[in-house]
């Protein structure tokens, strides 16, 4: 598969240029116009590599590398107008794996990121899988679709997506708050109950008895599980 780049930056021009540049050199855009939608898609994506404009309103870049730090290691690239000393220092403090300055030329960005990857050991493939199985449940990520036992199961878009940050840490407890963040995004803010609400819904649609559930477990005063085995379906 080819490693994804997300690109975030209120250029709309750039995102389009630099988007459709690095689709032709072997790699797969994801295009960004401010930093909320940025994270959101570092979520949903999971990409190999983030490229980030310092100046954007609203979410700058040094908020958006900092949340991105906060929650996952993926190699992050700044680009920005301002090339002095102090802004390249701040940007390696806060995480970032390579600093541009603008001007810059789509091969120099390119060789950039190749070499942050290389030097990563994200170049060659593709961060997660495509398809995790759980004993009888299996996720296809890529088609965003799930089967039990060989039957497809009807998921709404939030349901996939908290029943696939389950599957990708099978047997571990997450608890509520890590599930609103791996399923919701970092900026999502619900009220108490909100997950057991959609953990309930993922149960009517997976488990044989909904109210003594074998595939997605309670742990009480912790979170939730996917169990990493189940029994044969009928």
């Amino acid at each position: 598969m080819k490693p994804k780049v997300l690109l975030i930056d209120d250029d709309p021009a750039l995102l389009q240029f630099l988007g459709s540049y690095l689709d032709a050199s072997g790699y797969k855009s994801l295009r960004a116009e401010s930093g909320e939608r940025g994270l959101h898609l570092l979520f949903d994506e999971q990409p190999a590599l983030v490229v980030v404009d310092l100046l954007m309103p609203k979410m700058n870049g040094w908020e958006v590398c900092g949340r991105i730090r906060e929650l996952t290691d993926t190699p992050v690239i700044m680009l920005t107008g301002q090339g002095s000393e102090a802004d390249k220092l701040r940007a390696f403090r806060l995480g970032a794996d390579d600093y541009v300055t603008k001007p810059f030329s789509f091969a120099e960005l390119k060789a950039r990121i190749g070499a942050v990857l290389a030097r990563t050991g994200r170049s060659d493939a593709a961060p997660q899988p495509s398809v995790i199985a759980c004993g009888e449940l299996v996720i296809d990520l890529d088609r965003r679709q799930a089967r039990l036992a060989g039957r497809p199961v009807p998921l709404t878009p939030t349901e996939f997506r908290l029943l696939t940050a389950l599957a990708r840490r099978p047997g571990e407890v997450l608890s509520e708050e890590e599930l609103l963040r791996l399923a919701w995004g970092p900026l999502r803010r619900h009220p108490p109950g909100y997950v057991r609400r959609y953990v309930w819904f993922l149960r009517r649609k997976l488990e044989r008895d909904p109210t003594r559930p074998e595939l997605i477990q309670t742990v009480r005063g912790f979170g939730y599980r996917l169990a990493s085995h189940t029994q044969p379906y009928d």
